[in-house]
Formats: structure tokens, sequence, C-alpha cells
């Protein structure tokens, strides 16, 4: 894999990986959602195509923050897991809901508004470390 880069800022050279519409969206579904294979992807509700999806997981793959693993109860289905390169975007999911949670609300009044958003909005590291040890704890 040979990826090309806008500059060195290491602030656009993140979104040269990670800027996509789509990869903070699978990172999200594996972490929060418990995704892990194809199937529970497509039938995710953010609806994405199949060969975007096909792409995006072998690019996240290629760049270290997932890896493709088979169970050894069952050899036919590819699972995704997050690497501990994929777990460290945590905060990065976090801060994105928190700002859609305060300044999107307005436009977008259906966002999901329970006991886990308000969870996060008074201990966002409380509920970063509940996520990655329940991830963890999932793997084991």
């Amino acid at each position: 894999m040979r990826q090309d880069f806008r500059c060195n800022c290491p602030f656009t050279t993140a979104l040269d990986v990670l800027g996509d519409k789509w990869m903070l969206v699978i990172v999200k579904q594996m972490l929060i959602e418990g995704k892990e294979t194809f199937k529970d992807f497509i039938e995710a509700d953010e609806a994405i195509a199949t060969n975007i999806l096909s792409s995006k997981l072998k690019f996240l793959e290629e760049v270290g923050v997932i890896i493709k693993t088979k169970r050894p109860d069952n050899k036919k289905t590819n699972h995704y897991l997050l690497t501990e390169k994929g777990l460290a975007l945590t905060p990065v999911l976090l801060e994105l809901a928190t700002w859609s949670d305060k300044y999107l609300r307005d436009i977008h009044p259906t966002i999901v508004n329970g006991k886990e958003m308000e969870f996060l909005r008074n201990d966002k590291p409380g509920f970063a470390n509940v996520l990655v040890k329940k991830y963890k704890e999932k793997l084991a």
C-alpha cells in the first residue's frame, strides 16, 4: 500500500487516512455497536454500499487500525477487530460525538439523547474507559 499525503502536517496526514466519511463510522460501529462481520456492517443504519465497505475495511487493515481474522469455530466468516491503533481513536470519536451533541442538535434534534449521552457529557474519560474495557473484554 502506498499512501500519498498532501503535506507534512500531522492534522492533514490524519485526515488523509481517516477523513473519508466512512472511516470513523466503521470504527464507531466496531467500538460502540460491536460490529465485527461484513454482514454486521451492511445491516447497520448507515447503509454503506458493499463495494465501498470492502475497500474501506481493506484500507483500515492496511494502515493497522483493524485486523481481519477468523474464529476457530467459523472459518468461513471474516471478523474485523480493532487494534490498539484503532482503539486509540476512542477520544477522537467521543470528541466528535460531544461536539455534535452540543452544536448540531438544533439542526438535527433526533440525535440520540439518553443515559449514555448523559454519561458522555458528564464524564468523557470514564465513558472512554468503559468503552475500551468492554471492547477488550469481548475479545478475551
